[in-house]
């Protein structure tokens, strides 16, 4: 069975994206900060029969990403790198004149540095599997300048770069970054507190979209998830 890593797997995209691989037989290593939630997460997902190690821990830490691909090569290999993992620097967001330097430093570290620091720990095994790919969770906010996403778009902006080099370096692996758009997230829901998130879809309706990248492999880039669901 092909083998996928998943950060930030305990709700939200992360878990949406979790069970529907888990539905086609995939083999699972899960990573989230909370161990309560990322064991429910676990528990659900193994309902469908598929091999699942949970790991809580902080993905900016170099030893909690050393013990995820442990995890993989435990499992078999690794075919897939998911990195959802992400913090917006502030809850609510706020403009860039109020940005705490403290929260933007953390969402760098989080949204941007955990990412490669996990890749390069998962690579020799990346390398070795059949079709071999990276998904990075992107933002439309990376593209638009939204006021008060400044800070978090920032650092979605900065992946995308990171992940259009590494394509070109990695030519042998399929590198997606991928806007899901909205979604009536606890991450969205704190990031704009105010808002009507009700006509939003929710995660489990934006996972398979990401599915259609597996079935296609198209070239490595830039995707979102509105454009994917329009293609037939």
């Amino acid at each position: 069975m092909p083998v996928a890593i998943i950060t930030g797997a305990s709700k939200g995209l992360g878990r949406a994206l979790a069970g529907a691989l888990a539905a086609r037989g995939w083999d699972l290593v899960l990573d989230a900060r909370g161990a309560d939630a990322l064991a429910a997460a676990a528990e659900a997902v193994a309902g469908h029969g598929t091999r699942v190690r949970a790991l809580p821990g902080d993905v900016t830490d170099a030893g909690h990403r050393a013990e995820l691909v442990a995890a993989a090569r435990g499992l078999g290999g690794l075919d897939l790198v998911v990195n959802n993992a992400g913090v917006l620097g502030a809850e609510p967001l706020v403009p860039l004149a109020g940005q705490p330097l403290d929260g933007f430093r953390a969402a760098l570290e989080t949204n941007l540095v955990a990412p490669l620091g996990l890749v390069q720990e998962a690579l020799a095994l990346l390398r070795e599997a059949p079709a071999g790919a990276v998904i990075g969770v992107s933002s439309d906010a990376a593209v638009e300048a939204y006021r008060a996403w400044g800070a978090y778009g920032a650092t979605k902006a900065a992946l995308d770069r990171l992940s259009a080099v590494l394509a070109v370096e990695e030519p042998g692996l399929r590198v997606w970054w991928v806007d899901p758009g909205g979604m009536r997230t606890d991450m969205l829901a704190a990031a704009e507190p105010d808002e009507d998130l009700s006509g939003l879809p929710a995660p489990e309706e934006i996972a398979p979209v990401f599915l259609r990248l597996l079935d296609r492999r198209p070239a490595s880039g830039r995707y979102t998830a509105a454009g994917l669901r329009e293609e037939r």
